[in-house]
């Protein structure tokens, strides 16, 4: 738990939502990156219809075109995922809108096509990669996705790892629901545990995303504490769904993790 000093900075800047905002939040498992595997690439329509399907919610990613649109997409480069190579932001939506997902039939989808495809059946968590360099280029991404977003009235958030993103929402956009994804790794120490509180004050987020990897943390539930609900990923294996029970308000799910 956040030491009193800490916790009253932290409800200064970083103040906790209203509860009835982020309430339904905790009342689904989410499909990381849909509900894929074998025939159903991560990130495709077919993977968001398993989901839907099975009754989950849907994490997904968001990468930006070159032209300004919101692709759903996890990676920078198109090598892992597709038969094509480079990076995405070289391709226009049209062209990635032709490149077909590896393990499926599907090609790359748009965020406005996944919304047209959810259509408010099931919530969507969707994660925004940071393009790792200058503001304007995230100011950029975060724009194209809250252009899509207007006017959509399914259950939805954004959230990413860089502050920066979710910052801009709070700023921008202060309706849309925005969590911080959050991973401690090796950086346990006093450094890492300041770079977090400042990443907190400066993204101003309503819910947490935290790896399931670093559960039971001190941090993650001093936040819950607070009232900001921790999503957990990836919950892949039952220990982990069961950590996820015990230290989180719901998991974001895939594999064997899946209910």
């Amino acid at each position: 738990m956040p030491s009193l000093p800490f916790a009253a900075i932290d409800n200064w800047l970083s103040p906790p939502p209203p509860s009835a905002r982020v309430s339904w939040l905790g009342k689904w498992d989410y499909a990381h990156r849909g509900l894929h595997g074998p025939g159903l690439p991560e990130n495709s329509p077919a993977a968001f219809a398993a989901a839907m399907a099975r009754g989950m919610g849907i994490e997904c990613d968001i990468q930006r075109a070159r032209d300004g649109h919101a692709m759903v997409f996890h990676d920078a480069t198109l090598d892992r995922l597709t038969a094509e190579q480079g990076r995405v932001a070289e391709r226009s939506a049209a062209e990635l809108g032709q490149i077909q997902l590896t393990g499926g039939s599907d090609t790359i989808p748009t965020l406005r096509q996944v919304l047209d495809q959810v259509a408010g059946q099931a919530p969507l968590l969707i994660e925004l990669k940071s393009p790792k360099d200058s503001y304007g280029r995230i100011s950029a991404l975060c724009l194209s996705v809250r252009r899509v977003l207007e006017g959509y009235q399914g259950a939805h958030a954004i959230m990413s790892f860089d502050p920066r993103i979710v910052g801009w929402f709070a700023r921008h956009s202060p309706l849309t629901l925005r969590g911080l994804v959050v991973t401690e790794e090796d950086d346990k120490a006093l450094p890492g545990m300041v770079r977090r509180r400042l990443s907190l004050w400066h993204a101003r987020p309503d819910f947490l995303a935290y790896d399931i990897r670093d559960l039971p943390s001190r941090f993650a539930a001093g936040q819950r504490k607070r009232g900001l609900p921790v999503l957990t990923w990836t919950v892949s294996n039952a220990e982990y769904r069961e950590r996820a029970g015990a230290h989180a308000d719901a998991p974001i799910a895939e594999g064997a993790g899946v209910a």
